[in-house]
């Protein structure tokens, strides 16, 4: 009973740190562009690896204060959005899904390249650029703090104080725009954009606005993953981080303001239960080590995962709070 204890709350504050802070902004921004203006992003982990590194070149590299490196991450994701929009949105949706994930990965490869590594360090990537951020903690950053069963020490618990805060604004800011007149708009384009265009409304604009808008909450969640991970190295935004991204959405709810939020959490809530989990079964001998090892749980707990998604999009399309009109849209 002692070591399933041990498992929920280290699952839980799995749920609550940066990770699923990360993933929650990260989907938000997905929830903007797709959920709610029917894009087709991708390359979503492209907008965070500029945000995470906008910072680490910046303060490392550069010897700028910390918050100049937050703008300049939010610069670099503008940027990023207007060069892949630009091109591409007045297309099919498609060339947009194309053109963001081979960005995503060349990006990441250009950072890791022997050529970058003067200002990015390579596949070793960059650290020691998050203490300004620490030293702002209210409390003792060197000490162990529990909440709910769970150890938390100074410099995590600031960090996922400020990264949650983050996403009620982030949930605050998308409830306003989408009870808007653009809101509205934005809805009406993912359901047929030609009606719209017909009305007289500039459909490109505002698809070029929604990319903006989650490419820059992207580039938030990315500047919390690297603030909470004290680095910045290129592998760690690959591009599999965007599809558990759109795994959160699909299982809290597309076109829901909540939905990543909580998708966010119960995604990192199972993830590492199970990872936990499962080792505990290994170790007390209750599934065989034949049958299953302690290597193959990194792999397998996904595996669980996807049956679980799988199941929810047969039973259950819409998510957990979503409607099942919200996800019938018209990708084109």
């Amino acid at each position: 009973m002692g070591d399933l204890i041990d498992a929920l709350a280290v699952a839980l504050k799995a749920g609550l740190g940066f990770q699923a802070i990360f993933f929650a902004l990260l989907a938000i921004g997905i929830n903007v562009q797709f959920g709610y203006a029917g894009l087709l992003n991708f390359g979503q982990i492209a907008f965070a690896l500029l945000g995470g590194f906008g910072i680490a070149i910046s303060v490392s590299q550069w010897g700028l204060p910390f918050w100049v490196g937050v703008v300049v991450g939010l610069a670099a994701a503008v940027v990023l959005a207007l060069l892949l929009g630009l091109p591409t949105l007045r297309l099919r949706a498609d060339y947009l899904a194309i053109a963001t994930i081979a960005t995503a990965e060349g990006l990441r490869l250009l950072f890791r390249s022997v050529s970058a590594t003067p200002v990015t360090n390579g596949t070793r990537g960059l650290s020691s650029f998050n203490g300004d951020f620490i030293s702002l903690a209210p409390w003792a950053t060197n000490e162990r703090y529990r909440i709910l069963g769970t150890s938390w020490s100074g410099g995590e618990l600031w960090v996922a104080v400020v990264g949650w805060v983050l996403v009620i604004l982030a949930c605050l800011l998308v409830w306003a725009l989408m009870r808007s007149p653009w809101g509205r708009v934005l809805k009406s384009i993912r359901e047929d954009e030609d009606a719209v265009r017909a009305l007289g409304k500039n459909v490109y604009v505002y698809k070029m606005q929604a990319l903006v808008l989650g490419g820059i909450l992207g580039a938030l969640g990315g500047m919390v993953y690297a603030v909470g991970t004290g680095s910045a190295v290129p592998d760690q935004y690959q591009n599999a981080n965007t599809f558990l991204a759109y795994a959160a959405l699909i299982l809290g709810g597309a076109a829901r303001v909540l939905g990543p939020v909580v998708g966010s959490i119960i995604l990192l809530f199972i993830l590492q239960f199970a990872d936990t989990g499962l080792r505990l079964l290994i170790d007390n001998g209750i599934i065989p080590e034949g049958l299953l090892s302690s290597t193959d749980v990194a792999q397998i707990r996904f595996v669980l995962v996807g049956v679980g998604l799988m199941l929810l999009l047969v039973f259950r399309p819409q998510g957990i709070f979503g409607d099942r009109r919200e996800v019938m849209l018209d990708a084109r």
